[in-house]
Protein backbone atom coordinates (compact mmCIF):
# COMPACT_ATOMS: atom_id res chain seq x y z
CA UNK A 1 0.00 0.00 0.00
CA UNK A 2 1.42 3.57 -1.05
CA UNK A 3 1.65 6.20 1.20
CA UNK A 4 -1.40 7.88 -0.48
CA UNK A 5 -3.10 5.02 0.29
CA UNK A 6 -2.43 4.83 3.63
CA UNK A 7 -3.32 8.08 4.18
CA UNK A 8 -6.89 7.53 2.51
CA UNK A 9 -7.08 4.37 3.92
CA UNK A 10 -6.86 5.63 7.53
CA UNK A 11 -9.45 8.60 6.47
CA UNK A 12 -11.96 6.69 6.14
CA UNK A 13 -11.52 4.79 9.09
CA UNK A 14 -11.21 7.84 10.82
CA UNK A 15 -14.99 8.95 9.02
CA UNK A 16 -16.23 5.79 9.90
CA UNK A 17 -15.37 6.08 13.49
CA UNK A 18 -13.73 2.80 13.12
CA UNK A 19 -9.96 3.69 13.58
CA UNK A 20 -8.36 1.87 16.43
CA UNK A 21 -6.16 4.33 19.00
CA UNK A 22 -3.22 3.25 17.23
CA UNK A 23 -4.68 4.23 13.40
CA UNK A 24 -5.81 7.64 14.89
CA UNK A 25 -2.44 8.68 16.30
CA UNK A 26 -0.86 7.48 13.05
CA UNK A 27 -2.73 9.79 10.67
CA UNK A 28 -2.41 12.53 13.35
CA UNK A 29 1.59 11.89 12.86
CA UNK A 30 1.08 11.33 8.90
CA UNK A 31 -1.06 14.48 8.12
CA UNK A 32 1.40 16.75 10.53
CA UNK A 33 4.50 15.85 9.04
CA UNK A 34 6.81 17.85 6.81
CA UNK A 35 6.00 16.41 3.91
CA UNK A 36 2.86 18.36 3.73
CA UNK A 37 4.03 21.77 4.69
CA UNK A 38 2.61 24.13 2.64
CA UNK A 39 -0.82 22.91 1.81
CA UNK A 40 -3.10 25.60 1.23
CA UNK A 41 -6.80 25.38 2.34
CA UNK A 42 -8.08 24.75 -1.32
CA UNK A 43 -6.34 21.58 -0.93
CA UNK A 44 -8.08 20.47 2.21
CA UNK A 45 -11.84 21.61 1.32
CA UNK A 46 -10.56 19.40 -2.10
CA UNK A 47 -10.23 16.54 0.39
CA UNK A 48 -13.10 17.36 2.41
CA UNK A 49 -15.63 17.45 -1.00
CA UNK A 50 -14.35 14.53 -1.94
CA UNK A 51 -14.67 11.86 1.50
CA UNK A 52 -18.37 10.78 2.19
CA UNK A 53 -20.54 11.72 4.31
CA UNK A 54 -18.95 15.46 3.32
CA UNK A 55 -18.84 15.15 -0.18
CA UNK A 56 -23.08 15.84 -0.84
CA UNK A 57 -22.49 19.17 1.44
CA UNK A 58 -21.37 22.80 0.16
CA UNK A 59 -18.05 24.65 0.58
CA UNK A 60 -19.78 27.24 2.13
CA UNK A 61 -20.66 24.31 4.96
CA UNK A 62 -17.37 22.83 5.21
CA UNK A 63 -16.17 26.67 5.08
CA UNK A 64 -18.22 26.78 8.45
CA UNK A 65 -17.57 23.69 9.82
CA UNK A 66 -13.37 24.17 9.23
CA UNK A 67 -13.80 27.38 11.49
CA UNK A 68 -15.75 25.69 14.05
CA UNK A 69 -13.45 23.05 14.53
CA UNK A 70 -10.28 25.59 14.21
CA UNK A 71 -11.68 27.51 16.40
CA UNK A 72 -9.04 27.51 19.85
CA UNK A 73 -11.95 26.90 22.71
CA UNK A 74 -13.62 24.15 20.28
CA UNK A 75 -10.36 22.38 19.48
CA UNK A 76 -8.64 20.31 22.02
CA UNK A 77 -4.56 20.15 22.63
CA UNK A 78 -3.47 16.38 21.74
CA UNK A 79 0.07 15.13 22.29
CA UNK A 80 1.32 14.28 18.83
CA UNK A 81 3.61 11.99 18.40
CA UNK A 82 6.64 13.46 16.35
CA UNK A 83 10.47 14.07 16.48
CA UNK A 84 11.38 16.29 19.25
CA UNK A 85 13.00 19.49 17.68
CA UNK A 86 15.51 20.32 20.49
CA UNK A 87 12.48 21.21 22.68
CA UNK A 88 11.06 19.25 25.62
CA UNK A 89 7.29 19.96 24.91
CA UNK A 90 4.63 17.97 23.09
CA UNK A 91 3.12 20.26 20.39
CA UNK A 92 -0.22 20.05 20.39
CA UNK A 93 -1.94 19.26 17.27
CA UNK A 94 -4.69 22.11 17.38
CA UNK A 95 -2.24 24.74 18.61
CA UNK A 96 -0.91 26.85 15.52
CA UNK A 97 -3.59 26.13 12.62
CA UNK A 98 -3.21 29.49 10.76
CA UNK A 99 -0.18 27.71 10.24
CA UNK A 100 -0.45 25.78 6.30
CA UNK A 101 1.00 22.58 7.76
CA UNK A 102 -1.80 22.05 10.22
CA UNK A 103 -4.36 21.87 8.26
CA UNK A 104 -4.36 18.42 7.76
CA UNK A 105 -4.35 17.85 11.09
CA UNK A 106 -7.28 20.09 11.41
CA UNK A 107 -8.61 17.78 8.79
CA UNK A 108 -8.61 14.60 10.16
CA UNK A 109 -10.65 15.94 13.62
CA UNK A 110 -13.09 17.51 11.15
CA UNK A 111 -14.01 14.18 9.30
CA UNK A 112 -14.16 13.08 12.78
CA UNK A 113 -16.98 15.63 14.01
CA UNK A 114 -18.42 15.65 10.79
CA UNK A 115 -19.22 12.16 10.68
CA UNK A 116 -21.46 12.75 14.17
CA UNK A 117 -22.97 16.04 13.67
CA UNK A 118 -24.50 15.14 9.92
CA UNK A 119 -24.90 11.50 11.28
CA UNK A 120 -25.18 9.87 7.50
CA UNK A 121 -23.97 5.88 7.26
CA UNK A 122 -20.66 5.71 6.43
CA UNK A 123 -19.88 3.21 3.27
CA UNK A 124 -16.93 0.49 3.64
CA UNK A 125 -13.23 1.55 3.66
CA UNK A 126 -11.85 2.16 0.21
CA UNK A 127 -8.65 -0.17 0.93
CA UNK A 128 -8.06 -2.76 3.18
CA UNK A 129 -5.41 -2.64 5.83
CA UNK A 130 -2.52 -5.31 4.79
CA UNK A 131 -2.43 -8.69 6.58
CA UNK A 132 0.34 -9.16 8.76
CA UNK A 133 2.38 -11.96 8.39
CA UNK A 134 1.70 -14.69 11.15
CA UNK A 135 4.84 -14.44 13.63
CA UNK A 136 5.84 -11.21 12.69
CA UNK A 137 3.49 -9.39 15.19
CA UNK A 138 3.15 -9.36 19.09
CA UNK A 139 -0.30 -8.49 20.66
CA UNK A 140 0.32 -5.99 24.14
CA UNK A 141 0.51 -7.27 27.44
CA UNK A 142 -2.21 -7.81 29.78
CA UNK A 143 -2.53 -8.80 33.54
CA UNK A 144 -1.14 -11.40 33.64
CA UNK A 145 1.54 -12.52 37.07
CA UNK A 146 2.33 -14.94 39.22
CA UNK A 147 1.46 -15.36 43.48
CA UNK A 148 5.12 -17.14 45.14
CA UNK A 149 2.89 -17.94 49.07
CA UNK A 150 5.23 -18.18 51.60
CA UNK A 151 6.02 -21.82 51.32
CA UNK A 152 7.00 -21.50 47.60
CA UNK A 153 3.89 -22.96 45.58
CA UNK A 154 2.59 -20.52 42.85
CA UNK A 155 -0.36 -19.36 41.61
CA UNK A 156 -0.38 -18.03 38.07
CA UNK A 157 -3.39 -15.13 38.48
CA UNK A 158 -4.58 -14.49 34.68
CA UNK A 159 -5.72 -18.49 34.87
CA UNK A 160 -7.32 -18.54 38.90
CA UNK A 161 -10.48 -18.24 39.54
CA UNK A 162 -11.93 -15.13 41.04
CA UNK A 163 -12.45 -15.61 45.03
CA UNK A 164 -9.89 -17.04 47.61
CA UNK A 165 -7.02 -18.50 46.54
CA UNK A 166 -5.08 -18.84 49.95
CA UNK A 167 -4.77 -18.58 53.48
CA UNK A 168 -1.44 -17.37 54.71
CA UNK A 169 -1.75 -17.33 58.75
CA UNK A 170 -4.17 -15.27 59.48
CA UNK A 171 -5.02 -13.73 56.27
CA UNK A 172 -7.17 -14.39 53.51
CA UNK A 173 -5.43 -13.91 49.71
CA UNK A 174 -8.56 -13.65 47.22
CA UNK A 175 -8.70 -12.56 43.58
CA UNK A 176 -10.95 -10.04 42.87
CA UNK A 177 -13.68 -10.00 40.04
CA UNK A 178 -12.10 -6.49 38.48
CA UNK A 179 -8.48 -8.85 38.32
CA UNK A 180 -6.82 -7.30 41.28
CA UNK A 181 -5.10 -9.79 44.40
CA UNK A 182 -6.45 -8.66 47.76
CA UNK A 183 -5.55 -9.61 51.74
CA UNK A 184 -7.88 -9.53 53.76
CA UNK A 185 -6.36 -10.14 58.02
CA UNK A 186 -9.24 -12.57 59.82
CA UNK A 187 -8.10 -11.04 63.22
CA UNK A 188 -6.83 -7.68 64.00
CA UNK A 189 -3.11 -8.98 64.90
CA UNK A 190 -1.39 -11.34 63.14
CA UNK A 191 0.29 -14.18 64.65
CA UNK A 192 2.38 -15.10 61.81
CA UNK A 193 4.37 -12.96 59.74
CA UNK A 194 4.20 -15.27 56.15
CA UNK A 195 5.96 -13.42 53.02
CA UNK A 196 4.32 -13.26 49.51
CA UNK A 197 6.04 -12.30 46.09
CA UNK A 198 4.29 -11.05 43.03
CA UNK A 199 6.20 -11.30 39.71
CA UNK A 200 4.81 -9.93 36.81
CA UNK A 201 7.13 -11.24 33.48
CA UNK A 202 7.41 -9.56 30.36
CA UNK A 203 4.03 -8.81 28.83
CA UNK A 204 2.62 -8.76 31.94
CA UNK A 205 1.15 -6.16 34.74
CA UNK A 206 -0.80 -6.54 37.98
CA UNK A 207 -2.73 -4.98 40.65
CA UNK A 208 -2.74 -5.59 44.24
CA UNK A 209 -4.10 -4.70 47.76
CA UNK A 210 -1.96 -4.92 50.54
CA UNK A 211 -2.87 -6.05 53.96
CA UNK A 212 -3.50 -1.96 55.22
CA UNK A 213 -5.35 -1.19 52.34
CA UNK A 214 -2.77 0.40 50.09
CA UNK A 215 -2.79 -0.06 46.62
CA UNK A 216 0.00 -1.10 44.19
CA UNK A 217 0.19 -1.19 40.17
CA UNK A 218 2.63 -3.54 39.10
CA UNK A 219 4.27 -2.91 35.78
CA UNK A 220 5.80 -5.39 33.06
CA UNK A 221 9.14 -7.60 34.41
CA UNK A 222 8.63 -6.71 38.05
CA UNK A 223 8.29 -8.26 41.28
CA UNK A 224 7.12 -6.85 44.81
CA UNK A 225 7.79 -8.81 48.21
CA UNK A 226 5.62 -7.93 50.89
CA UNK A 227 4.00 -9.60 54.14
CA UNK A 228 0.78 -10.84 54.30
CA UNK A 229 0.19 -8.92 57.69
CA UNK A 230 2.05 -5.26 58.42
CA UNK A 231 3.65 -5.36 61.99
CA UNK A 232 5.77 -3.41 64.46
CA UNK A 233 7.16 0.01 63.77
CA UNK A 234 7.05 0.61 59.81
CA UNK A 235 5.25 -1.35 57.58
CA UNK A 236 8.06 -2.56 54.61
CA UNK A 237 7.98 -4.03 51.36
CA UNK A 238 10.19 -4.31 48.82
CA UNK A 239 10.58 -4.13 45.03
CA UNK A 240 11.92 -4.50 41.51
CA UNK A 241 11.35 -3.19 38.01
CA UNK A 242 8.31 -0.67 38.47
CA UNK A 243 5.73 0.24 41.00
CA UNK A 244 3.27 2.67 41.22
CA UNK A 245 1.85 3.18 44.94
CA UNK A 246 -1.18 4.69 46.55
CA UNK A 247 -0.14 4.37 50.02
CA UNK A 248 -2.74 3.92 53.17
CA UNK A 249 -2.21 7.00 55.34
CA UNK A 250 -0.95 5.79 59.11
CA UNK A 251 1.96 8.29 61.19
CA UNK A 252 2.48 5.82 63.36
CA UNK A 253 3.69 3.23 61.16
CA UNK A 254 5.55 4.31 58.39
CA UNK A 255 5.88 2.94 54.83
CA UNK A 256 9.04 1.96 53.35
CA UNK A 257 9.97 0.42 49.79
CA UNK A 258 13.44 -1.06 49.39
CA UNK A 259 14.76 -0.63 46.50
CA UNK A 260 17.34 -2.78 44.33
CA UNK A 261 21.05 -2.24 45.82
CA UNK A 262 23.70 -0.88 44.28
CA UNK A 263 25.25 -3.80 43.57
CA UNK A 264 22.73 -5.25 41.87
CA UNK A 265 21.36 -7.28 44.22
CA UNK A 266 17.46 -8.42 45.01
CA UNK A 267 16.27 -5.88 47.53
CA UNK A 268 15.20 -9.03 50.08
CA UNK A 269 18.27 -10.79 49.53
CA UNK A 270 21.54 -10.31 51.85
CA UNK A 271 18.75 -7.49 54.42
CA UNK A 272 20.88 -4.90 51.96
CA UNK A 273 18.29 -1.40 52.79
CA UNK A 274 21.42 0.82 51.44
CA UNK A 275 18.78 2.62 48.70
CA UNK A 276 14.75 3.08 49.72
CA UNK A 277 11.95 5.24 49.89
CA UNK A 278 10.16 6.77 53.44
CA UNK A 279 7.04 7.19 52.83
CA UNK A 280 3.81 8.49 55.20
CA UNK A 281 0.86 8.73 52.92
CA UNK A 282 1.05 9.37 49.34
CA UNK A 283 0.95 8.75 45.31
CA UNK A 284 4.38 7.85 43.94
CA UNK A 285 5.77 5.89 40.67
CA UNK A 286 9.20 4.38 41.12
CA UNK A 287 10.96 3.00 38.09
CA UNK A 288 13.85 0.72 39.61
CA UNK A 289 14.38 -1.15 36.31
CA UNK A 290 18.30 -2.81 36.41
CA UNK A 291 18.57 -1.64 32.65
CA UNK A 292 17.68 2.05 33.25
CA UNK A 293 20.50 4.40 33.43
CA UNK A 294 19.05 5.87 37.08
CA UNK A 295 16.46 4.77 39.30
CA UNK A 296 13.35 7.47 39.17
CA UNK A 297 11.20 8.02 42.30
CA UNK A 298 8.44 10.95 40.88
CA UNK A 299 5.66 12.49 43.59
CA UNK A 300 2.33 13.11 42.90
CA UNK A 301 0.82 13.63 46.23
CA UNK A 302 2.10 13.83 49.76
CA UNK A 303 5.69 13.91 50.97
CA UNK A 304 8.31 10.99 50.54
CA UNK A 305 11.91 10.47 51.06
CA UNK A 306 14.51 9.17 48.90
CA UNK A 307 17.64 7.60 50.45
CA UNK A 308 20.93 6.48 49.72
CA UNK A 309 23.54 5.17 51.85
CA UNK A 310 21.78 6.76 54.69
CA UNK A 311 21.20 10.11 52.94
CA UNK A 312 17.91 11.10 51.63
CA UNK A 313 16.33 14.09 49.60
CA UNK A 314 12.62 14.79 50.32
CA UNK A 315 10.24 15.50 47.43
CA UNK A 316 7.23 17.69 46.76
CA UNK A 317 4.83 17.17 44.61
CA UNK A 318 5.71 16.94 40.88
CA UNK A 319 9.12 16.71 42.01
CA UNK A 320 10.96 13.20 40.98
CA UNK A 321 14.11 11.88 42.72
CA UNK A 322 16.71 10.32 40.59
CA UNK A 323 19.69 7.78 42.06
CA UNK A 324 22.36 6.81 40.11
CA UNK A 325 24.86 3.95 41.27
CA UNK A 326 26.79 6.15 42.37
CA UNK A 327 24.87 6.97 44.99
CA UNK A 328 23.98 10.29 43.71
CA UNK A 329 21.09 11.82 44.58
CA UNK A 330 19.18 14.93 42.45
CA UNK A 331 15.87 16.19 42.50
CA UNK A 332 14.32 17.47 39.50
CA UNK A 333 11.15 20.08 40.07
CA UNK A 334 8.22 20.14 37.43
CA UNK A 335 8.48 16.77 35.90
CA UNK A 336 5.56 15.51 33.35
CA UNK A 337 4.01 13.66 36.04
CA UNK A 338 1.79 12.04 33.77
CA UNK A 339 4.91 10.65 31.66
CA UNK A 340 6.08 8.74 35.01
CA UNK A 341 2.74 7.25 35.63
CA UNK A 342 1.61 6.64 31.37
CA UNK A 343 2.30 2.96 31.79
CA UNK A 344 -0.37 2.70 35.02
CA UNK A 345 -3.14 4.46 32.71
CA UNK A 346 -2.61 2.53 29.88
CA UNK A 347 -0.35 4.20 27.28
CA UNK A 348 3.46 4.97 26.55
CA UNK A 349 4.22 8.25 26.62
CA UNK A 350 7.75 9.82 25.09
CA UNK A 351 9.31 12.83 26.13
CA UNK A 352 12.15 14.53 24.15
CA UNK A 353 12.87 9.97 24.70
CA UNK A 354 15.89 8.33 22.12
CA UNK A 355 14.76 5.35 20.59
CA UNK A 356 17.07 3.34 23.01
CA UNK A 357 14.29 4.32 26.10
CA UNK A 358 11.70 3.82 24.01
CA UNK A 359 12.36 0.22 22.84
CA UNK A 360 12.92 -0.72 26.21
CA UNK A 361 9.54 0.17 27.28
CA UNK A 362 8.43 -1.55 23.85
CA UNK A 363 10.77 -5.22 24.79
CA UNK A 364 9.15 -5.30 28.04
CA UNK A 365 5.55 -5.05 27.38
CA UNK A 366 5.75 -7.15 23.81
CA UNK A 367 8.00 -9.69 25.54
CA UNK A 368 10.44 -9.42 22.84
CA UNK A 369 14.35 -9.12 22.31
CA UNK A 370 15.93 -5.22 20.67
CA UNK A 371 19.08 -5.65 19.15
CA UNK A 372 20.30 -2.87 16.74
CA UNK A 373 21.90 -3.07 13.12
CA UNK A 374 24.24 -0.05 12.12
CA UNK A 375 24.25 3.25 13.83
CA UNK A 376 21.86 3.96 16.32
CA UNK A 377 19.37 6.53 15.39
CA UNK A 378 19.40 9.95 17.13
CA UNK A 379 16.21 11.05 16.73
CA UNK A 380 14.36 11.51 19.97
CA UNK A 381 10.73 10.85 20.40
CA UNK A 382 7.19 12.63 22.20
CA UNK A 383 3.70 11.65 22.12
CA UNK A 384 1.53 8.96 23.52
CA UNK A 385 0.65 5.82 21.58
CA UNK A 386 -1.97 3.50 23.51
CA UNK A 387 -0.67 0.44 25.27
CA UNK A 388 -3.65 -1.35 23.80
CA UNK A 389 -1.75 -1.32 20.22
CA UNK A 390 -0.68 -4.18 18.66
CA UNK A 391 3.09 -3.66 18.28
CA UNK A 392 3.16 -3.30 14.87
CA UNK A 393 0.93 -0.36 15.13
CA UNK A 394 3.34 1.19 17.33
CA UNK A 395 6.06 0.66 14.71
CA UNK A 396 4.01 2.18 11.78
CA UNK A 397 3.88 5.47 14.06
CA UNK A 398 7.34 5.64 14.93
CA UNK A 399 8.31 4.72 11.24
CA UNK A 400 7.16 7.89 10.54
CA UNK A 401 10.56 9.28 11.52
CA UNK A 402 12.78 7.24 9.29
CA UNK A 403 13.18 4.43 12.08
CA UNK A 404 12.96 1.05 10.88
CA UNK A 405 12.50 -2.30 12.17
CA UNK A 406 12.62 -6.02 10.89
CA UNK A 407 10.52 -8.55 12.84
CA UNK A 408 11.70 -12.03 13.17
CA UNK A 409 9.00 -13.73 16.00
CA UNK A 410 10.37 -12.38 19.59
CA UNK A 411 13.33 -10.41 17.70
CA UNK A 412 13.04 -7.07 16.52
CA UNK A 413 15.86 -5.17 14.55
CA UNK A 414 16.14 -1.46 14.38
CA UNK A 415 17.42 -0.41 11.45
CA UNK A 416 18.14 3.64 10.81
Amino acid sequence: MSPSERLYYLLNKYVEAAATPAEQEELRVLLNGPEYDGLAQDRLLSLLQQTTPLAQHSEERLQTLLKAITTPEIGRSHPNMQRASGTNRRTPVLRILTNNKFWWAAAALILVYAAYYFNRPAPAPIAAAPAEQPGQDRVPGGNIAVLTLSDGSAIALDSAQNGVLAQQGNTKISKLSNGQLAYNALTEKPTTILYNTLTTPRGGQYQLTLPDGSAVWLNAASSIRYPTAFSGKERTVSITGEAYFEIAKNPSMPFHVILPSSSGGRPEEGGWRDREIEVLGTHFNVNAYADENTLKATLLEGSIRLISNGMGSKLEPGQQGQLTNSGHIAVIKDVDMEEAVAWKNGRFNFDNADITSVMRQLARWYDVEVVFEGKIPTEKFEGEIPRSSKMSEVFKILELSNVHFKVENKKVTVIP
